[in-house]
């Protein structure tokens, strides 16, 4: 069970991760952005792109998403080093993307049954490389989420299916996941270090996978299987962010005064 990061032990491991100038790496949907019923109209509160604004001008910033890249893009204030899209398949500014023709046999599944989906207030999106059938609108969701789950369950070996909060999601088999790309990101910047926090199913691997130089946080209390080290509700992002900026603060402070 993750440990509230607002603890003695929570509070010295983010001043020990922090020091090392690690990579700061962030889910978007309910993480950074909060969970709204329609994900169009998902938005990043302005305290919280303030903060992150100043954080990505001192230490490498990730943003690691289910939306496609140039949504996430789209819906930013501030400018990260990287955006990394489709669950960790999409990563254009490594040259590294998955194949959006390895979920056709899927796609041509889901147009075949794209009435019945419809009738259960089930909504797909064709996100290139991965695919998410939406249910949070239906008016009976138990009814939506069966047929969902019936529909996933008669996948083949070419993709692989795994939920969300009222999302089903899909990929194709072998593709890269959010902890493939904070792993990819830790290398390619240099670091011996990463702060990482999400709140779903798709960040699990990340905390599961976690090195010894990670800081996992599950933004969340929803969940006390979660694999992640450390946790915080979800208005006490700011708090985080506040913290994080002291933190380097004093840092900077010390070096210039020594």
């Amino acid at each position: 069970m993750p440990v509230h990061l607002f603890s003695v032990e929570g509070e010295a491991a983010l001043a020990a991760t922090m020091a090392r100038e690690p990579l700061l790496a962030f889910d978007f949907d309910g993480t950074l952005a909060p969970i709204v019923a329609r994900p169009d109209d998902a938005r990043v509160p302005l305290a919280v792109a303030r903060r992150l604004d100043l954080l990505a001008q001192r230490l490498p910033m990730a943003i690691i998403s289910g939306r496609r890249v140039d949504d996430v893009r789209g819906r930013l204030s501030f400018a990260p080093q990287f955006v990394i899209g489709n669950h960790g398949a999409e990563d254009p500014q490594a040259g590294r993307c998955g194949s959006p023709e390895q979920l056709d046999p899927v796609r041509a599944r889901l147009l075949a049954q794209v009435g019945e989906l419809d009738a259960a207030g089930v909504s797909v999106e064709d996100k290139g490389y991965s695919l998410a059938l939406h249910y949070r609108l239906a008016r009976d969701r138990v009814r939506a989420r069966a047929i969902v789950e019936a529909l996933v369950a008669g996948l083949g070996d070419e993709a692989i299916a795994f939920g969300g909060k009222m999302v089903m999601n899909i990929v194709a088999a072998g593709a890269h996941d959010k902890a493939d790309a904070v792993a990819g990101l830790v290398l390619r910047c240099g670091v011996e270090a990463a702060v990482f926090l999400g709140d779903d199913v798709n960040d699990e691997p990340v905390f599961a996978r976690a090195e010894p130089g990670w800081l996992t946080v599950k933004v969340g209390r929803d969940d006390p299987a979660s694999r992640a080290s450390f946790c915080i509700d979800a208005t006490e992002i700011v708090r985080l962010l506040d913290e994080m900026l002291d933190i380097l603060a004093r840092a900077d402070a010390a070096r210039a005064g020594g």
